[in-house]
């Protein structure tokens, strides 16, 4: 009977943890799609185009930076540490643990709206795009909302309850796609398309949607703290841990700060480019012409290339808390297996994407902004860099459950350290004159920048956890399948290009490489039987790939 419950709690926790990421992954793509839509909108929008990319994004980057710096971070560090409370039955513990997390982190947000409220001119200066001060000034009131959603997400995190998280996030993008197209359509009426007051506006959508979540997680935290199977409830079972205050906000600050910092030099990875590329740009191109190759690079580049993360980014989120709360039960096998699974995961998602990005390019660009294709050079390269930024998250979040907290951020200090010299060299050099010099320069710079922070969180992980990982699995059957993938749908597009419009043969193709790679995939048999029974819904996978006589072994 024991055995049972423990085959049965397995079990349960397995398809707990997959759930979670499921919960998260169908968020963050929603996200993402919905983050696509007002991209295409604002690029394709008469009057905003490239140049209006560039005064958005030069501003959102700075905000992004002081966000991170106030609130990035705090997600998994407080769900690290409330689950390791939980997992000892101490939900006195992990309680109080929120409850000062939330006061530390609403008066660090605060003080990053004050500073980007009052700085917003001098800042915009600096980077050498005026313009981009009303944005500024438009976002500085979201950094003290999201810092405290940060807290509240990671007090459910720790709690499992991933989907809180999902939803509050999907909320908060849904009212951002809808007032972004609102807000710009008002003032392009209102101002006769002004390009910076557009841009302030769809920044001032963020702000809203921002304070939209707030108020969702919130009612949810108040609600559920008083039902009968609530927090209340569950406090009076619990033990307590004897710890004051200022042991608490020692506890909080040193799991967060180096958490944060990766995610803060993630974030100046992205500042480095606001502050060195137009600037840079105008050796050799005009004012006007800068700014439309760094909205290039920033808005559609940048926007496409990450798509794929979002399917990732949930592995990174729910490790944090699995790994820790598997470490302070003993049972760290279990979270090593979860670690293996993730970074196989990680590869099967984000190299087909990336390879469809290097190959298709320039029929993506065309079929998604119409108005304002180039780039396509600019994105291949990019595209590159996407494999080990994932890799990256999914490391980072193995690494930050297993406590070697300080490992990420000391990998990507050298990897940005490298890019920002890079930068300096490449960018002032014309396109014309080398083909990685320009805004491509910038591109390639990143791609540098996360490769040499994936090869140390990759060695240091490998030095702490026995991963037993194949490169015939994790490497080689990838590989094959990308390519199969890429050759189809390749072929695909270059006949039907020929008889049919190109934006329809591009979709065509496209749908093609899906099909070929998730055959390629069951074919070269990359999931193993204990792979698959990690998925939602594993087992009725297995025995239907079991009757279609791929896999031989039957479920008893």
């Amino acid at each position: 009977m024991i055995a049972n419950r423990s085959k049965t709690d397995n079990k349960v926790k397995k398809e707990s943890f997959m759930q979670g990421v499921l919960a998260l992954m169908v968020a963050q793509v929603l996200i993402k799609i919905l983050g696509l839509v007002y991209k295409l909108y604002l690029t394709n929008k008469e009057g905003f185009g490239d140049e209006g990319n560039a005064i958005y994004n030069a501003g959102y980057q700075v905000y992004a930076l002081l966000l991170t710096i106030s609130s990035t971070g705090v997600p998994n560090a407080v769900a690290k540490l409330i689950s390791e409370r939980l997992s000892v039955g101490d939900n006195k513990g992990a309680h109080r643990i929120f409850k000062i997390a939330f006061v530390i982190f609403g008066a660090i947000g605060l003080a990053g709206t004050l500073f980007l409220l009052f700085g917003a001119r001098k800042i915009a200066n600096m980077m050498g795009i005026p313009e981009a001060e009303m944005t500024l000034v438009a976002l500085s009131p979201a950094i003290f909302f999201v810092s405290i959603i940060c807290v509240i997400r990671g007090f459910f995190n720790g709690r499992s309850k991933l989907k809180v998280t999902a939803n509050s996030q999907t909320l908060e993008q849904i009212f951002k796609t809808v007032l972004t197209i609102i807000f710009v359509e008002i003032i392009a009426i209102a101002s006769g398309v002004n390009t910076t007051l557009m841009a302030a506006g769809a920044n001032l959508a963020t702000t809203l949607a921002t304070v939209t979540s707030f108020l969702y997680l919130y009612t949810y935290y108040k609600i559920h703290k008083k039902d009968k199977y609530g927090i209340d409830v569950q406090m009076q079972k619990s033990n307590v841990m004897n710890k004051s205050i200022l042991q608490i906000v020692k506890a909080i600050l040193w799991v967060s700060i180096p958490i944060s910092l990766s995610s803060i030099l993630s974030s100046l990875n992205k500042n480095i480019d606001s502050f060195t590329v137009t600037n840079l740009l105008k050796n050799f191109l005009s004012e006007t012409d800068a700014k439309i190759q760094y909205g290039i690079l920033s808005g559609k580049v940048e926007t496409l290339t990450s798509l794929p993360l979002s399917f990732n980014i949930a592995f990174a989120t729910a490790l944090v808390p699995a790994i820790s709360a598997a470490r302070a039960k003993g049972e760290l096998d279990k979270g090593v297996k979860r670690i293996s699974f993730s970074l196989l995961t990680t590869i099967l998602i984000v190299l087909p994407c990336v390879v469809g990005m290097v190959v298709f390019a320039e029929p993506i660009l065309k079929l998604l902004f119409p108005n304002a294709s180039s780039g396509t050079f600019i994105m291949q390269v990019c595209a590159l860099a996407t494999i080990f930024t994932a890799m990256d998250q999914t490391i980072n979040g193995a690494l930050q459950g297993l406590g070697k907290v300080f490992v990420p951020a000391a990998a990507l200090t050298i990897g940005v350290l490298v890019k920002l010299i890079l930068n300096l060299i490449l960018v002032p050099i014309p396109t014309d004159v080398f083909p990685l010099g320009g805004a491509a320069g910038a591109a390639f710079a990143t791609d540098v920048c996360h490769f040499i922070a994936f090869c140390i969180v990759f060695t240091v992980l490998r030095k702490n956890i026995d991963l037993k990982l194949s490169f015939s699995k994790m490497v080689l059957k990838p590989i094959v399948a990308s390519a199969m993938m890429a050759v189809v749908s390749y072929g695909t597009y270059v006949l039907l290009s020929g008889i049919i419009v190109p934006k329809m043969a591009t979709i065509i193709a496209l749908i093609v490489a899906v099909i070929v790679y998730l055959l390629s995939i069951i074919v070269l048999k990359i999931f193993n039987k204990e792979d698959i029974l990690m998925l939602p819904y594993g087992q009725k996978i297995y025995s239907v790939l079991t009757k279609m006589g791929i896999y031989k072994e039957k479920i008893k």
